[in-house]
This record gives structure tokens, sequence and C-alpha cells, in this order.
């Protein structure tokens, strides 16, 4: 155990003058303006507002706690706060480092009280104090940590925003710089065929239904079983699946082979994923398996920007859904199997950098994890020295 001293929360923090006149209800955060906007979100900047009599320039550095959300953010800069559910804290420098301060603070397990308020809760724990020298230490190891993880979400944000250009620009102008035509998907280039989804593949329905959802004996087996989850949220290929099935499971489903497109199609529809391995698979989604004039990375490609359209256009009955009639029309650009691989190749070297800042993000927030325990409960004491450069630039 640490044998440094603690304190209260309520007796870390001083009173300042923030009051409602400072405070801006959500419905009036814009989406631009010259004041950003802190509130209790997860995100740092809720928005912004233009109006300077609201902007808090003072006592900075401080730390805003979400009362419903539990979230800190630790606030250098200027800005407007967020009328619902926040709190500002000041630490009392005279035993805090601000940095520190703000560490401890998210350090502390405050158990989740739904919507209802945690601010009481809060002020109740209690925080490790070292001396003021071995805060600023701490301080400084997990900040570079944090700035690292900055560095990695960037990367992610700034290489999708470039995928999203590429899809945009190549689905429509190709590889080629070639005249473009229009066609019923709008303008590409004048070599490309337009070919409905039912001529380039073969589609086929998933047949294990979930009623009755409380039957459990097909379940537990030997024979994967991706549902529409593990579409749904995958990165464009079904790695992983959440449940699978028996002998008597798998006799009432549809296997489909590793390399299958499959497309969620009730609930989530739309999305899409290649199949890393045979499963067996749910009615709730459609296996199309390519024919030889089309690639399959590169079709899945395509259907990944159609998914809002695919969703905007399904019927709406008692429950949003599509089906094998709904895909079959469907157009898609075809070029050459060569000019397809080139494509398919650049979209898949933007992922390739995505997925590999992913890893990094994770691997340095697990570090982050680590050292914030061990170091605010003094299991390691902190000397700079101690702790290797941490790499904060991307690949």
């Amino acid at each position: 155990m640490s044998a440094w001293a603690t304190c209260v929360v309520r007796d870390s923090f001083i009173r300042i003058k923030v009051g409602r006149k400072h405070q801006i209800p959500s419905r009036d955060i814009a989406t631009t303006g010259e004041f950003p906007v802190v509130d209790q979100g997860q995100e740092l900047i809720a928005g912004y507002c233009d109006d300077q009599e609201k902007l808090i320039d003072f006592d900075a550095p401080l730390v805003i706690f979400g009362d419903h959300t539990r979230c800190f953010k630790y606030v250098d800069f200027p800005f407007v706060l967020g009328a619902d559910g926040t709190k500002v804290l000041v630490p009392n420098k005279d035993i805090y480092d601000p940095k520190f301060y703000y560490f401890a603070l998210v350090a502390l397990e405050i158990p989740s009280r739904g919507y209802n308020r945690h601010f009481k809760v809060l002020k109740e724990r209690s925080l490790p104090r070292p001396p003021l020298p071995e805060q600023k230490k701490i301080a400084h190891v997990l900040s570079t940590v944090q700035r690292a993880i900055e560095v990695q979400e960037r990367i992610i944000q700034t290489t999708t925003e470039l995928k999203k250009t590429l899809m945009h620009k190549l689905f429509t102008e190709g590889l080629r710089n070639e005249p473009q035509k229009q066609t019923e998907i709008g303008l590409i280039p004048e070599s490309w065929d337009v070919k409905q989804l039912g001529e380039i593949a073969r589609i086929e329905r998933g047949k294990f239904s979930y009623r009755p959802r409380n039957e459990s004996r097909f379940y537990g087996g030997a024979y994967p079983f991706v549902q529409t989850g593990d579409v749904s949220n995958c990165d464009g290929y079904v790695r992983s699946y959440t449940q699978t099935l028996n002998e008597e499971g798998l006799a009432i489903s549809k296997m489909f082979p590793a390399g299958t497109i499959l497309i969620t199609i009730a609930a989530n529809i739309g999305f899409t994923g290649i199949l890393q391995f045979d499963s067996a698979c749910p009615d709730s989604l459609i296996g199309v398996s390519p024919l030889k004039c089309i690639e399959t990375v590169f079709l899945n490609y395509y259907l990944m920007t159609q998914q809002p359209q695919m969703d905007r256009l399904a019927p709406k009955g008692t429950q949003k859904n599509i089906n094998i009639q709904f895909l079959k029309p469907w157009p898609v650009p075809l070029p050459t199997v060569e000019e397809q691989k080139g494509i398919a190749e650049a979209f898949s070297a933007t992922d390739q950098k995505i997925s590999f800042a992913t890893a990094k993000r994770d691997e340095l927030q697990a570090l982050f994890r680590t050292l914030l325990h061990d170091l605010m409960t003094a299991k390691i004491r902190v000397h700079v020295s101690d702790f290797p450069p941490v790499e904060t630039a991307g690949r």
C-alpha cells in the first residue's frame, strides 16, 4: 500500500465563480463558432458558442466532471460550459498538480447509478496525495502515453476520411483517368459496365431462425455461427463469431464457405463483411458469392458504400428489412478484373494503415490503464529514467 497521504475529494478543490451565466443549454450549442463548449459527453468539445460573456477564461487548468456520465475532462483553454450535469473542479494547487489531479480522478472507480447524479458519491472518495515533485513526474509519464494515444487516434480519423474520399473518387473515376459517362449509378469511366448484383454473384439466404428464442438445444457445438452483430460491427472482414451451433443446429442452418460476402438484412440493414472461415448463418443474413467476372474484395468495398442507400430504400413494415429480391437488381459498376484488383489494393492499403494505428492505439490504451493503476497506488514509483520513450509517431 502507498505511504502517501490522502485527501477526500470534497477537500481537494476550491470554489470558483462559475455560475449559470457561463452555461449554455444543449439546444443552443452550435456546430461552428468562436468558443468551444465543454459538456459532460464523451467528446472533449461538444460544439461551439459565440457568446463571449459566457466564456470561462480564468482558474485554468481545471477538471470537468459529468454528473450523469462520470466522465472527466482536463481543460486548459477558454471555454463555455454545457449546462446539463457538469461540475467544475479547480484543484487546490497548494496540494495538487492539476494534471496529476485529473489523472487521480480518472483512476477512481465510481459505480454507475444510471442517469442519476454521481457527484455526491465522488465527493466522498479519497485521492492519493504524493509530494508535488512526484505528482509532476507521474503526470509527465501518463501525459506522454496519452499524447501517443491521441496521435494514433488522429491517424485513424484522417485515414478513415481519406478512405471515404478515395472510395468516391475511384468508384466514379477509376484508375486510368479516362472519360466518364452518365449511368443509373452516376458518373463512371466509359469502359466500365453496370451490372445487376444477381448477374455477377450467387445470392443465398441463411436458414437458421431464432424462434423460439429460448431454444438452447441447438447451441454450444463445434460450428461457428455468425450473426447480424458479427457483421454490422466488423471492419469489412468477419473474423470472429459470438455463438456456435451443434449438429442439430447446423441441420437447420445454412453453411457459407470462407470468402462469402455476408449482408445484414434486418435491424441493421446493408452492412457487409467477407467471411474468413466457414460458418453457419441465420436467416437475418444473406450470402453473396461473386462469379469470376468480379473480385470479392472489390465488390465488398463497393457494397460498403451502398449501406446508407440500402437502409434508406428498405421496405418499411412491422420491421424494416430487405431480401434477395431487393438485392438481385442492385446496380454494381464493373471495370475489368485487372482494374478491380488495383482499386481493391488501394482501399486495402488504407485499411492496413487504419488497422495498424488501431492496434497501436489499443496497446497504448492498455499500457495507460496499467500505468494509471500502478502509479496511483504506488505499486511502482516514478523516476522518469525508469520509463523508455513512448512512440508517438505514426508508421
